[in-house]
């Protein structure tokens, strides 16, 4: 099986994971709940957060169905299961053991429990499960998702993939061929699963019951592979289009902001969904005009892009558990979170997980030998 490759998708995917990283430090400052807060937050960081929390994880859905069409244009099925649930499980475990119990550790702290000692809170680790108990997965949520949607779609993927003139595929290829405009029409589903379920499971990442948000990101990974599987009309489409995308989701993201002023819920939602399938289109769309070409430097972003993701919540929790104690301003203590959890998290990455076996398996990073794939 042929082998593929688009180098725009790594660099949104490298671009995607810094802003989440970003925005995880926002969060700090910002007035919504998190782990951790700074003792005073700021209204200054609530427009560029909403702006980003309306296509940053979508985006990521987006691209991981991408990478797994990818993935199984080279592979068995029964490899890909296998390498897929290694890079997956193994970190979850990993992550839910080691890594998150010091953000759960830091955050009691702040809230004023008491623990003799951080192997004093790792003896209650198994005494439930947060937010009322200790155990938890935290930002993994996202791996087991992934995980997930992996373990039932590859079945999909795969008659998608031999049998690549279907009459679906075929369907797409010709509607989207004809009418361009019927890239319009995928929020639609969207649209429908957040007016039914929203209300009634609501948005917890709790995996279970959280139909939810299941049905909602499985959806925009779903349409990852399947518009990859389309090929060049979609990636021509993108291409040709990505300038009137631009004023589209100027225009979305706009009215977005002045909706929020007012008590229309319902049209709130429909711009909202409509303003991240347009600002998906419009970044896919010029990357693939700017960003479709190799470098030394994508190659490394991209193999640390995963163990960094990984390894940033907690750097930023245990750092920003000290840093919000410091009289400084706000913007100081940002600057120092930013680079602090990427200098930090760098460091580690590149003086122990990525010269080390154990720990590229562990952090779900292929061995040195196979990093050509």
């Amino acid at each position: 099986m042929e082998k593929e490759r688009r180098y725009n998708i790594d660099w949104i995917r490298v671009i995607a994971f810094d802003l989440l990283i970003l925005y995880h430090v926002g969060m700090i400052f910002v007035p919504w709940q998190y782990h951790i807060k700074n003792n005073i937050t700021s209204e200054g960081f609530v427009i560029p957060m909403m702006f980003l929390n309306q296509w940053r994880l979508p985006l990521l859905f987006v691209i991981s169905g991408m990478g797994t069409c990818y993935a199984l244009s080279y592979k068995t099925g029964k490899i890909f299961l296998r390498e897929r649930t290694l890079r997956l499980v193994i970190p979850i475990i990993f992550g839910m053991l080691i890594l998150v119990p010091p953000q759960v550790y830091v955050e009691r702290l702040s809230q004023g429990v008491n623990y003799k000692s951080y192997l004093d809170f790792y003896a209650h680790l198994f005494n439930g499960t947060y937010p009322t108990g200790n155990l938890s997965w935290h930002h993994l949520w996202f791996i087991v998702y992934l995980f997930f949607y992996t373990l039932i779609f590859t079945p999909i993927f795969i008659y998608i993939r031999s049998n690549p003139n279907n009459r679906f595929i075929e369907l797409l290829k010709n509607s989207i061929r004809k009418y361009p405009s019927a890239i319009m029409l995928f929020p639609i589903p969207l649209i429908i699963i957040e007016s039914i379920l929203y209300p009634i499971y609501g948005y917890t990442l709790s995996f279970w019951r959280d139909w939810y948000t299941l049905s909602f990101y499985g959806i925009l990974f779903l349409y990852g592979f399947i518009l990859i599987s389309i090929k060049d009309i979609f990636w021509n489409l993108l291409e040709k289009y990505r300038f009137y995308f631009f004023i589209m989701a100027l225009v979305l993201t706009v009215t977005f902001f002045v909706l929020l002023r007012t008590n229309y819920q319902s049209l709130i939602y429909v711009v909202r969904l409509y303003n991240l399938w347009i600002w998906i289109l419009l970044l896919l769309g010029y990357s693939t005009k700017y960003l479709n070409k190799p470098s030394a430097l994508l190659t490394y972003r991209n193999e640390a892009v995963y163990p960094f993701y990984i390894l940033h919540h907690t750097v930023l929790l245990i750092l920003g558990f000290y840093i919000v104690q410091l009289n400084v301003n706000i913007a100081f203590k940002f600057l120092m979170l930013v680079i602090g959890t990427f200098g930090i998290v760098w460091f580690i990455y590149e003086l122990f997980i990525r010269k080390y076996r154990l720990l590229r398996f562990l952090f779900g990073m292929k061995p040195e030998k196979q990093k050509i794939n």
